[in-house]
């Protein structure tokens, strides 16, 4: 399995992580709804069938789920919305 650390992006007071890739969501990973740094978050089978794990350098707590297992993804597709974040340790 390959693990992908997404960047997010800033949009208003909130953070948002995109998929990076063409995919399929095998598995929504986040537990409650604090973040830690660099915690798995998704699991994305992508077009050639391998899984990625999708992480991201924040933590902060999710305001939002865009998506669900099943759920077909593109780049660029918001994939979670993240408020209160702050950056490193």
């Amino acid at each position: 399995m390959h693990i992908r650390e997404i960047i997010t992006k800033r949009w208003g007071e909130i953070e948002i992580l995109t998929s990076p890739i063409f995919g399929t969501i095998e598995e929504v990973i986040v537990k409650g709804n604090s973040v830690k740094e660099f915690d798995p978050l998704f699991i994305i089978r992508n077009e050639q069938g391998a899984l990625e794990k999708i992480t991201a350098g924040l933590n902060g707590i999710i305001e939002l789920l865009n998506v669900k297992k099943g759920d077909k993804v593109v780049p660029g597709t918001v994939l979670a919305h993240f408020k209160n974040v702050y950056f490193g340790k």
